[in-house]
């Protein structure tokens, strides 16, 4: 048996990011479309491609309004092409759509799931006992590497299984148009609803994403005593956060980027630092300006570096967030 230490703290990535809001207000197989269905033949190329305006639709008065039609993305499992073992399976049909499926059949209580791609740190999920995890492919066209750990003692783990796999996207954006372990939705979650209605009159994806951001720091409040309670592991529930009207960091993100993935805008859930702090934010494609890294807000003149945390806590969010040395992304969900 071959054993790894893991030092957990470091790498289960959602615990860091509810102690990073935390320390900050210490201080402060197919795609299917289940609401598009496929009898909208150009549905499925602007989900991949990001919100083309060619599609738009003119209201009466002639402005021209965007296709606010949600087009949710299902990851699917079908068993075609697997690897893994009596412990372990990894659904690696779809992989060229930017996911793979996991399934951890073993009975270890505590199970982590490493995915590599070629020479760069891993990122570290947790894994439940018999129920199927979709995880993104973020880092684009190579080589990755998959491995399930199971615990030994305290943070000592030793390998189930390991495999690899070369993968070819079909489309870059693929990997930011489907839900994941981190933002978690299908054809029932609100939010997909909601945002449909907030981007209804929108005219172009800059303004969807305006709408929605809107949205989101006027009616969702930081949850002070969640950031200082959350237990590690945490992952968001995004109805939850919509009907509490309360979050932390990662929930804000999530939200956002489950209405805007629905929206057919890809978008990157963004952990890292915001100065010496772990974070969550966003980054967004818009089609004829390419990838806005770390940017959500448009002030009708220019971008302004703002996450949505920020804004909703603190009124000079700008001046904090506008020097660009504030933020360092880590990881892409």
């Amino acid at each position: 048996m071959i054993k790894k230490r893991i030092w957990i703290g470091c790498l289960l990535i959602a615990s860091v990011i509810s102690t990073g809001c935390n320390q900050q207000n210490a201080a402060a197989a197919t795609p299917k479309s289940e609401h598009a269905s496929e009898q909208n033949s150009g549905a499925k190329d602007s989900a991949i491609k990001g919100a083309d305006s060619s599609g738009s639709a003119k209201s009466s008065d002639a402005v021209a309004l965007r296709d606010s039609t949600p087009v949710v993305l299902q990851p699917e499992a079908p068993g075609t092409n697997t690897i893994g073992n009596e412990k372990a399976s990894i659904d690696i049909s779809n992989i060229t759509k930017g996911y793979i499926v996991v399934s951890y059949k073993g009975n270890n209580e505590k199970v982590r799931f490493q995915v590599q791609y070629e020479s760069e740190d891993p990122y570290t999920y947790r894994l439940n006992s018999f129920e199927d995890a979709v995880f993104p492919l973020t880092r684009g066209d190579g080589s990755y590497k998959f491995t399930v750990y199971e615990n030994v003692s305290g943070d000592e783990y030793a390998t189930a299984f390991e495999g690899k796999s070369e993968v070819t996207l079909e489309n870059e954006f693929l990997p930011f148009l489907y839900p994941n372990q981190y933002v978690k939705y299908d054809q029932n979650t609100q939010a997909v609803a909601l945002g449909q209605k907030l981007v209804k009159e929108a005219t172009d994806d800059l303004d969807a994403l305006a709408k929605i951001y809107d949205y989101v720091v006027g009616n969702i409040d930081y949850d002070y005593d969640k950031a200082e309670n959350v237990a590690s592991g945490y992952l968001p529930v995004i109805d939850q956060v919509l009907d509490e009207k309360k979050g932390i960091c990662f929930d804000y993100a999530a939200v956002m980027t489950c209405m805007l993935r629905t929206q057919r805008i890809p978008t990157q859930l963004v952990v890292g630092y915001s100065g010496t702090v772990y974070h969550a934010w966003i980054s967004v494609y818009i089609d004829g300006v390419g990838w806005i890294h770390d940017i959500i807000r448009f002030d009708g003149k220019e971008w302004v570096r703002m996450d949505p945390t920020l804004a909703s806590t603190n009124k000079k969010a700008e001046k904090t967030v506008e020097n660009s040395g504030n933020y360092r992304a880590m990881y892409y969900y």
